[in-house]
């Protein structure tokens, strides 16, 4: 093969933007366990996270805002869904703990967010992260949840 006729070099391909939130909220749910469980300042740990992972593929900006507006409305988000809860907020897993309130914190924050997204994503993360049964929980628990917070938007999707 002549140097004219060989094959272009492949681009790279671009990751999608749903694939970039993925990786945002599995990095922030990570973030969020490292928090809950070493009480490490937030600023630190995002700090860590950008220097030791490769973030090519995140949408960092998503990350830093669930990680920051998780750990400061961390208080309210707890009182959203633990209603719901079967057990005391104490006993719940660390990772269940970081999934609900990332999921507690897209349904009440992020609006333009469809709430069977952020229930997906968090049931997701469960199955990721969570131990055997946990998706089940976490889908409960913010299904409860987006009725109470999300009530117009699921009553406009039930009447399409």
């Amino acid at each position: 093969m002549t140097e004219e006729s060989s094959p272009a070099p492949r681009k790279a391909k671009k990751t999608s933007l749903t694939a970039q939130r993925r990786s945002a909220r599995g990095f922030a749910l990570q973030a969020l366990y490292q928090w809950h469980m070493a009480g490490q300042p937030v600023n630190e740990i995002e700090a860590q996270f950008r220097v030791d992972n490769d973030m090519a593929g995140t949408d960092v900006k998503l990350f830093r805002e669930i990680l920051q507006g998780v750990s400061h409305s961390k208080s309210e988000l707890d009182e959203a869904f633990q209603p719901f809860l079967d057990r005391g907020l104490h006993e719940l897993d660390p990772v269940e703990l970081a999934v609900l309130r990332i999921g507690s914190y897209e349904l009440i924050n992020r609006l333009e967010v469809p709430y069977r997204v952020a229930i997906n994503e968090s049931v997701d993360l469960a199955k990721t992260f969570g131990a055997t049964d946990s998706h089940r929980y976490v889908n409960g628990i913010l299904d409860k949840l987006a009725q109470r917070v999300r009530m117009v938007e699921i009553r406009g999707s039930r009447g399409k």
